[in-house]
């Protein structure tokens, strides 16, 4: 049973709330995509909406494990399959603009995933301003690393407001660290939803959500659990603290590089893993 209910995986949520009873609007399955095990949970209505504390929309958990370092022979086809599953939250088609939102603080490992995923994307929004013909196989991306609202001053939602009104992209997909609650999937799961990014709900430090609602634009969230309450392993001393793991710096590294190689694979369709390896150095 969840403690809290610290967890912004929806697999965890469902896997765990469905135990006790039925949960009405909402569906879930289990079976693999490039041979790795996905969990896909998609919330119909307002009841389900409800009953996991989610939003409606459409969630899939990616569990590829140890596989996110770039060197083992799992790394293409696990990146491959976070392309996939960014492309099943847009309806198939790879939007002609997107604006990436980095959300995270780079200072603070286990939130510098969004920030870390921004090293690896290749931004073109400026290429395609050109009119260069040589650039005419790519599509537009943008990015913003909005840093956090202690640093900035700014809610992260608001500067991705501001840009997708200045922009006008159809697309925003938003990569933030998630909060969740099983020890073993710190690090080692991918959430890609329909619906976009909360920041800060997983730890009870809610801001501005990055929505539809809110941005006028679609939105694909994607993210990876660093933390876990505490509270989840007992005792006074835990109240009020998150763990990670010991080795979160070449985990969250890892993560990342996997997340910026799926986004180029789903934005820059013609892209193979060995171009993005030349264009990204």
């Amino acid at each position: 049973m969840l403690i809290n209910g610290r967890t912004d995986l929806a697999s965890e949520a469902h896997r765990d709330l469905s135990r006790a009873k039925p949960l009405p609007g909402v569906s879930a399955k289990e079976e693999t995509l490039n041979g790795f095990p996905l969990y896909a949970v998609e919330i119909t209505n307002e009841e389900g909406a409800r009953a996991l504390n989610k939003p409606e929309g459409k969630y899939f958990t990616l569990e590829p494990k140890r596989f996110f370092e770039r060197g083992s022979d799992s790394f293409a086809p696990a990146a491959e399959a976070v392309s996939r599953l960014i492309l099943q939250c847009t309806g198939g088609q790879s939007p002609s603009s997107v604006l990436v939102a980095a959300l995270g603080n780079p200072d603070i490992t286990p939130d510098a995933l969004g920030p870390l995923t921004a090293s690896h994307l290749i931004v073109t929004r400026h290429l395609k301003n050109s009119g260069d013909p040589v650039f005419s196989s790519f599509r537009s991306l943008a990015l913003c690393r909005t840093g956090v609202l202690g640093t900035s001053g700014i809610e992260s939602a608001q500067q991705i407001k501001t840009l997708c009104d200045l922009i006008h992209p159809q697309l925003v997909i938003a990569v933030d660290a998630l909060a969740g609650s099983d020890p073993s999937r710190l690090c080692r799961t991918i959430q890609v939803n329909s619906v976009g990014v909360a920041p800060g709900s997983g730890v009870g430090n809610d801001r501005d959500e990055l929505t539809l609602a809110y941005l006028g634009v679609p939105v694909v969230g994607i993210g990876v659990p660093t933390v876990i309450d505490s509270d989840l392993f007992g005792g006074e001393n835990c109240k009020r603290m998150f763990v990670t793991p010991r080795n979160i710096d070449s985990l969250v590294r890892s993560a990342a590089r996997l997340i910026g190689y799926g986004i180029n694979l789903a934005v820059h369709k013609d892209l193979t893993i060995g171009d993005i390896d030349m264009l990204i150095g």
